[in-house]
C-alpha cells in the first residue's frame, strides 16, 4: 500500500524554484533516504512533507489523502530534528509524553506508550532525568522516543546524527536500524549527507540534485548501476574515478581510447553511431589493483600521495587525464611510497561508461 505520494511536487521562493517536479511513490513500511549535495532541496522536501513548508505546485498525498492544505498536526507525521528540540525544563518522561498530552490522550495510554518507547530505546533508567543530564546520543534517542509515542503514519528524520561525534553516530545508527526492524510497518523518511547512513539504513535511496530526482533505487543498485555521471560520482566513497575518453569501436563490444594512450574494452552494447563520440570512462577506487610490469594494465601513473588508514590504503595517482587525481583503494597496509610509478588494472566487468551528456551506457 502506498503510504506517501508526490505528484509533480514543486517548491519556489518567489522566482527561485527549489524543487522542480518531484514524482515519488513511497510504500508503507519503507525506509527511504534522501541524499544529495548541500542546497539540492532534500531538507526542503522533507519539511514540505511535514507541512512546515507550503507546496507551491503539484500534489502531496499521505495515506491516499491529499494533504497540501492540511496543517502539520493533522498529517499523522512525527519529525525528529537535527537539534533534538527537547524542552530543557521537562524530564525525559514529560518530553516524550508532551505531544500526547496536547492531543488529549488518557493518562494510562500516555504511560503505556512512553514506557514502551523508553524500553525499546533503552531509556527506562533515564525517564526522571532532565535533558542536560544526558549525553548527545541519549538526547537524540529521547527525540526519537517522543516521535514513536505519537504513533505516526510516517516518521521524518532530518539529519538526526549530524551533531554527534563519530562513536555516538555509530551507536545511534545501530539504534535506528534496530528501531526500523521493530517498527517494520511504519514508513520512515530520512535525510542525511552521510553515505554510510544511507547505504546501511535505506531500503531505497533518493538521489537529488538541483531540485530534481536523479535516481531512485536500492543502495547497491545505485552503487553498481548508476543512472548517470552525477549519481556515479556521488554514491561511493571515495568517489568513482572518471577519465575522459573517446569511443573507438561501437557495437556488441565497445572499446574506448583513454587520454593516457591506453584503451579499455567494455561488455557494453553501443550503437554504431556512437563511434568517435566523446565519453567518460569510470572505475571505482576499490576496483583498481596494482599489477607488475609485463601484465596487461589499464593505466600507469606516479603516486602523488599515500594515505595509510590501517584497514585500507588510499593512493592518489597522477596519471591519465581526469578532473582530479586517480584514487586507488587497496585493502590493508602497503609499503608503497610517494613518487613510485605503478601500473593499475581492474576487472572489465567493473567498468562504467557515460555518454557526452552524462547518461550511463547500459550493459
Amino acid at each position: 500500500m502506498t503510504a506517501l505520494s508526490l505528484k509533480d511536487a514543486r517548491k519556489a521562493y518567489g522566482a527561485v524554484e527549489v524543487l522542480r517536479g518531484i514524482n515519488l511513490e513511497i510504500e508503507q513500511g519503507e525506509f527511504i533516504v534522501f541524499v544529495g549535495p548541500s542546497g539540492c532541496g532534500k531538507s526542503t522536501l522533507l519539511r514540505m512533507i511535514a507541512g512546515l513548508e507550503e507546496v507551491t505546485g503539484g500534489d502531496l498525498y499521505i495515506g491516499g489523502q491529499r494533504v497540501n492544505d492540511v496543517p502539520p498536526s493533522r498529517r499523522g507525521i512525527a519529525m525528529v530534528f537535527q537539534s533534538y528540540a527537547l524542552y530543557p525544563h521537562m524530564t525525559v518522561y514529560d518530553n516524550m509524553a508532551f505531544g500526547m498530552r496536547i492531543a488529549g490522550e488518557s493518562r494510562q495510554e500516555i504511560d503505556r506508550r512512553v514506557r514502551a518507547a523508553a524500553d525499546s530505546l533503552q531509556l527506562t533508567a533515564y525517564l526522571d532525568r532532565l535533558p542536560k543530564a544526558l549525553s548527545g546520543g541519549q538526547r537524540q534517542r529521547v527525540a526519537i522516543g517522543r516521535a514513536i509515542c505519537r504513533d505516526p503514519k510516517v516518521f521524518l528524520f532530518d539529519e538526526p546524527l549530524s551533531n554527534l561525534d563519530a562513536a555516538l553516530r555509530v551507536a545511534t545508527r545501530i539504534e535506528i536500524a534496530r528501531l526500523k526492524e521493530q517498527m517494520a510497518d511504519t514508513t520512515m523518511i530520512y535525510v542525511t549527507h552521510d553515505q554510510v547512513e544511507a547505504m546501511t539504513l535505506a531500503d531505497r535511496i533518493v538521489v537529488l540534485s538541483a531540485g530534481r530526482i536523479e535516481q531512485v533505487g536500492a543502495p547497491l543498485e545505485l552503487y553498481e548501476r548508476p543512472a548517470n555521471l552525477f549519481v556515479a560520482k556521488f554514491i561511493g566513497s571515495p568517489a568513482m574515478n572518471i577519465i575522459k575518453a573517446k569511443i573507438s569501436e561501437a557495437g556488441s563490444t565497445t572499446r574506448v581510447d583513454l587520454q593516457a594512450g591506453r584503451t579499455a574494452t567494455l561488455d557494453i552494447v553501443t550503437d554504431a553511431s556512437q563511434k568517435g563520440k566523446p565519453a567518460s570512462f569510470g572505475v571505482r577506487p576499490e576496483d583498481l589493483r596494482v599489477v607488475t610490469d609485463g601484465e596487461d594494465y589499464l593505466f600507469e601513473g606516479e603516486v602523488a600521495l599515500v594515505e595509510a588508514l590501517g584497514e585500507v590504503t588510499l593512493l592518489y595517482i597522477n596519471g591519465p587525464a581526469s578532473e582530479e587525481p586517480i584514487v586507488v583503494k587497496l585493502a590493508g597496509i602497503h609499503s608503497i611510497k610517494k613518487g613510485e610509478r605503478l601500473h593499475f588494472a581492474a576487472d572489465p566487468a567493473r567498468f562504467h561508461l557515460f555518454d557526452e551528456n552524462g547518461r550511463t551506457y547500459r550493459r
